[in-house]
């Protein structure tokens, strides 16, 4: 027998023994922690008991302590099943509460198209068509073993054919579930992935195009096929371009042409549909991705071991994928004509040109906003005087490119000043074009000449702009570019001592997560701080609130309203809105609310002005029922949401959401 080492890899003449190293997996002594100290607010495990914790066990990671190929070629797999405490879990849920399920993918790595190759396969028969595909799939109908408590020995129904090849790399994809749903309502899932090379030589072809950690930026988790696929690299085993093929709707499922169609839905000239399990029909057509999708790094990034593919490794999957309206037999909708194969993309779509917009993959995916044609438009608030009430604002600001040169305010296309206040909660805005301001140096001076600040004003209050040029680039799109600044913010006292700046509940930097650059309105106005002076508790148009809270909850709720949001009906947010921390800064999400936040106008919602705590929570539960609750706990004076809801209580926030 020939002893060769990866982990540790045992071949011989008739099998290969794959041993993955993963420490002790001895069960260790339990922890003396409470669940509080173990688990987040965020999660469900944290409001169970110190003795509620030893029953339920929570928890699911499966851990595969060994992988053989014997004589008959059917896999068979050593498993063991661990809680959060690393102690052994009942596969059928008898001992320990929850039965733990696992199915087995196994595959061989095609690294000259880096693509995979399933050995674990079904047959699915279109009752629609009648058109019958072999699809990748799991292998679960095999036999189970028990070797001890939490640890089995898994033999594949699926044998291997003969003389596979031994050189090529060859990946374990293992995902499962351990329901605990009767008990706390909740569903563990773990995946595992595990590439080797079977006749044990070092693994040097693998996949690796982007990562799940960059999936979940946005998804908050990944989790597909009722939640237990939440890995990447899993998705591709299966989804890969020869056992992908739908036969109900004949198109393709395979990783790169399914999740570029999904991100690109409105987009596309022919749409995207599937049918999946149990003949359940999956439209993405209206799925709208949330940022620009010619942003490919956002899912490629650089640092990947292989986020070069999408500008280095040209096809006519993938990019036909998004430019659907190619037809590659007939040459329509391609300038280059047909194209009976990916043998001549590269020699036109090359990585990188020597202008943007040109036919290279990097200038084609130019966003025209990030030309580098554009010279950087920067704008400073430096100063706001004469800010009693009654007066009218003088402010001082500088203009300047990147490079630092001075910009005339005159040659924008807009300079629109936006002042509103009070910080506490906005009532008042005005605003007033700026584009006469007189030079002060290297800055700019403009006297507000029509708005005053209210006789009646207190406080403190922002003063915030908008100003952008339209540039015609060259090379570029025939319309011309908005080029805009990132909106300046400046907090001025009308009557307080200093300055108080408006409260930060979000953090603009999650909400690029997903949207990479927020821009609205042109897009011209990027900063969550001057959002809020125009989207007050009182703005309201055809009777629909566009109070910031009630809009972004409610938007982001979208599709999933019981009564649908002007404009927002079929949002779909690829997170979890119960996880209020994926916008949310520290604790701004709980309850009570600072003083002096007031009730929002909602003249088409069951009553025209919902208090403020209400008017949070009702935005997402927007059922009659729970509009019923708030109203029956509000008086003309305040609200009792606190009493339930507040920090710490039996109904916290925290609480309710936790998962």
């Amino acid at each position: 027998m020939a002893l060769l080492h990866l982990g540790t890899v045992l071949v011989a003449a008739s099998s290969v023994l794959m041993t993955p190293s993963h420490g002790d997996l001895t069960p260790k002594p339990r922890l003396e922690r409470s669940p509080a100290a173990r688990y987040t607010a965020q999660q469900i495990e944290h409001y169970l008991s110190a003795q509620d914790i030893p029953y339920i066990r929570p928890g699911y990671r499966i851990i595969l302590n060994s992988f053989t190929i014997p004589d008959d070629r059917k896999p068979l797999a050593e498993v063991t099943f661990l809680d959060d405490l690393d102690q052994p879990l009942d596969r059928l849920g008898k001992v320990t509460p929850g039965a733990c399920s696992a199915s087995f993918i196994f595959a061989w790595y095609d690294a000259a198209n880096r693509d995979y190759v399933s050995y674990t396969t079904r047959t699915q028969t279109s009752p629609i068509t009648g058109v019958a595909a072999v699809q990748a799939s799991a292998d679960s109908n095999g036999t189970w073993t028990e070797v001890r408590l939490g640890t089995y020995q898994y033999k594949f129904r699926t044998a291997l054919p003969a003389g596979y090849d031994q050189t090529k790399t060859h990946t374990v994809g293992i995902y499962g579930s351990r329901n605990v749903s009767a008990i706390i309502g909740k569903q563990y899932y773990s995946n595992v992935l595990y590439d080797f090379r079977p006749d044990g030589a070092a693994v040097t072809e693998t996949w690796n195009a982007f990562a799940t950690a960059t999936c979940n930026a946005c998804h908050d988790p990944l989790g597909l096929h009722g939640g237990s696929r939440r890995e990447v690299k899993l998705c591709v085993l299966c989804h890969n371009a020869t056992q992908s093929l739908d036969p109900d709707t004949g198109n393709s499922v395979e990783m790169r042409l399914m999740v570029h169609k999904i991100h690109n839905g409105p987009a596309l000239a022919n749409g995207y549909t599937i049918i999946g399990n149990q003949q359940a029909v999956h439209d993405y057509t209206h799925v709208t991705y949330p940022q620009d999708v010619r942003n490919c790094t956002t899912c490629h990034k650089a640092d990947s071991p292989e986020g070069h593919i999408w500008f280095t490794n040209p096809s006519r999957v993938a990019c036909g994928s998004c430019h659907d309206s190619i037809d590659w037999v007939s040459g329509d909708g391609h300038i280059a004509g047909p194209q009976a194969n990916d043998d001549d993309c590269a020699s036109c779509h090359q990585p990188e040109g020597e202008f943007e917009f040109d036919l290279s993959i990097k200038g084609a995916h130019t966003i025209p906003t990030k030309s580098a044609q554009l010279q950087g438009l920067k704008m400073e608030i430096l100063n706001v005087t004469n800010t009693a009430p009654g007066q009218k604002p003088i402010v001082t600001f500088k203009l300047n490119n990147a490079d630092g040169s001075i910009v005339a305010p005159s040659s924008l296309n807009r300079m629109r000043f936006q002042v509103g206040g009070p910080t506490t909660e906005y009532t008042t805005y005005f605003r007033e074009d700026g584009l006469t301001a007189t030079a002060s140096g290297d800055a700019w001076v403009y006297n507000f000449t029509t708005n005053a600040i209210p006789e009646d004003a207190t406080g403190s209050w922002t003063m915030s702009a908008d100003a952008y040029r339209n540039v015609m680039l060259s090379p570029g799109p025939a319309t011309a570019v908005r080029e805009a600044v990132m909106n300046p913010i400046y907090t001025f006292a009308v009557t307080d001592a200093a300055p108080v700046a408006r409260r930060t509940v979000v953090d603009l930097t999650k909400c690029n997560k997903c949207h990479e650059k927020l821009g609205a309105h042109g897009p011209q106005r990027f900063k969550i701080e001057e959002c809020n002076i125009c989207h007050s508790p009182s703005l309201t148009e055809d009777g629909e609130s566009f109070h910031m809270k009630w809009m972004v909850h409610r938007l982001h709720t979208g599709e999933e309203l019981t009564r649908p949001y002007v404009g927002f009906e079929e949002v779909l947010y690829p997170g979890d809105r119960r996880n209020c921390l994926a916008c949310h800064v520290g604790t701004t999400y709980q309850l009570p609310l600072p003083d002096g936040v007031l009730p929002t106008s909602t003249p088409n919602d069951f009553v025209p002005e919902w208090q403020p705590t209400a008017a949070a929570c009702l935005s997402c539960h927007d059922s009659i029922d729970a509009a019923a609750h708030a109203y029956t706990n509000i008086a003309p004076f305040g609200e009792a949401c606190v009493s339930c809801h507040g920090n710490n209580a039996d109904f916290s926030v925290d609480k309710v959401h936790a998962r």
